[in-house]
């Protein structure tokens, strides 16, 4: 393993002006929003050798990753809040060793401890959809296939927990590597163990979820690795004492990561329901909804990473207790968000018909509904890339300061109030029908967007903002 190309220190100097604080941003943003693109290609490797499976198989796998997906992003939104924790520990630069290593370690436990009862909730996953009114060929399919995946729960959570202390340390570049790594050996082991080749057994549908395992194994060992040898984060011995506990520390992160674990929940499921309500629109209109989702979710991953940096960047500032700098902070990940986001907007806009292609035959005979739409709800998710990049970083920077509980309130009025209901009311009583679900999408997203904005302009009035330090 190869290391990343050499970045700055981050430390906790505030930048002279929001110029060389995109520079900072950027330094971090960019491994990071270059790890989630690398990701989606993990995602998409499974995907793809999946598709060729039964069509029952297909489904089954569909079914799992949803559910599967749902726990884990909620888990990361949980042990991941040690982020905002550490990156203020850095900025007061109090005990900064002691402290970071304690927030590591708690958030490893919490990990553990929050995840055991989603195991077991995995386990019994043909139950779950039985009870969803899923075929039943295909809810004992995707159970077999859920009781080999839950074992990469608890390793997938603590590789985000160690993913991110490593860019709160200031080496961002390793999540890039990593996934690059976990993106090989995820191709690998789907090749051979979904058709038997090289040497190895066929095993279809449960061969995906072992070479998933098998690659979140792989990421927990060399991000273990890295924490231990790389010389900018072994100075902190983060796995030193890993059996002390420290009680207040891992209710701090809990308390702060609940309200992120249940917002992520909330946006996850808002689109899931609005696939439910695609298939009772039309089977067209289900699979143009997946095709359009996938452009827009693999040009989210930008903002994401932006998302990411902000949480750090703003954590610093706040734990220096500098206003100025959590302006400045803030401002340049907005910036840098609603940039990125305009670029990928104008290219859906533009060309939405060769970003199809990507994914279907233009000319195919059987495509002939499912194209159009797709092309239709891209003219949509256009419009929204603006608000979901908004959306992303205004969050990010909120959980910065630490400031969680109000944004997940936000989150569920305007997903499940205004995008929702929007969606279902577009959707089913008016001739909208798709478009009308992809309208209400971006409604929820615009609600969102704005609360959260005006949250980030009142923070001063809010109390959320430290007096400056008298140190």
């Amino acid at each position: 393993m190869s290391a990343p190309p050499p970045l700055p220190a981050i430390t906790a100097d505030a930048p002279a002006s929001i110029g060389e604080e995109l520079r900072a941003l950027a330094r971090l943003a960019a491994p990071l929003a270059g790890a989630n693109l690398v990701q989606m290609a993990v995602y998409a490797i499974d995907v793809i050798f999946v598709a060729r499976l039964t069509p029952v198989d297909f489904a089954a796998a569909t079914l799992g990753v949803f559910l599967y997906s749902l726990c884990l992003w909620a888990m990361l939104g949980l042990a991941t809040a040690c982020a905002p924790i550490i990156a203020a520990e850095l900025g007061r630069r109090a005990h900064a060793v002691r402290e970071v290593r304690r927030s590591f370690r708690m958030a490893l436990w919490l990990s553990v401890i929050v995840s055991l009862p989603l195991v077991v909730m995995l386990a019994h996953g043909e139950t779950i959809f039985r009870l969803a009114g899923q075929d039943p060929r295909v809810a004992a399919r995707a159970g077999d296939f859920l009781d080999i995946l839950l074992v990469a729960l608890v390793p997938s959570i603590a590789a985000g927990v160690m993913r991110t202390v490593a860019a709160a340390l200031g080496r961002p570049g390793w999540a890039l590597v990593v996934t690059g790594m976990a993106l090989a050996v995820g191709a690998f082991g789907n090749w051979a163990l979904v058709f038997g080749n090289a040497g190895f057994p066929a095993l279809g549908l449960e061969g995906s979820a072992i070479a998933s395992v098998v690659t979140t194994l792989a990421m927990v060992a060399a991000f273990a690795a890295i924490l231990m040898l790389d010389p900018r984060l072994r100075r902190y011995r983060l796995f030193g004492r890993w059996w002390r506990p420290e009680w207040p520390r891992l209710v701090e992160i809990f308390r702060l990561g609940l309200p992120i674990a249940l917002a992520f929940t909330l946006e996850g499921s808002l689109f899931g329901g609005a696939a439910i309500l695609m298939g009772l629109i039309s089977v067209a209109a289900v699979a143009a909804h997946a095709v359009a989702l996938n452009i827009a979710a693999i040009a989210f991953q930008i903002p994401l990473g932006i998302g990411q940096a902000a949480t750090i960047r703003v954590g610093m500032a706040y734990g220096a207790r500098d206003p100025a700098w959590i302006g400045r902070a803030g401002t340049a990940a907005i910036m840098a968000g609603i940039g990125v986001m305009t670029l990928t907007a104008a290219t859906i806009w533009l060309a939405p018909s060769l970003l199809v292609s990507a994914y279907l035959d233009l000319d195919a005979p059987a495509n002939a509904q499912t194209v159009p739409l797709a092309i239709r709800f891209l003219a949509v998710a256009a419009m929204f890339q603006l608000l979901d990049g908004a959306q992303v970083v205004l969050a990010g920077a909120l959980r910065g300061l630490q400031d969680t509980r109000v944004p997940m309130l936000i989150a569920g009025f305007g997903y499940w109030v205004v995008g929702f209901g929007t969606s279902i009311a577009l959707g089913f009583w008016t001739k909208l029908e798709g478009v009308g679900v992809w309208i209400g999408l971006a409604a929820g997203l615009l609600a969102v967007s704005i609360l959260l904005f005006w949250r980030w302009r009142a923070r001063t009035r809010l109390g959320l903002v430290p007096g400056p330090s008298t140190a």
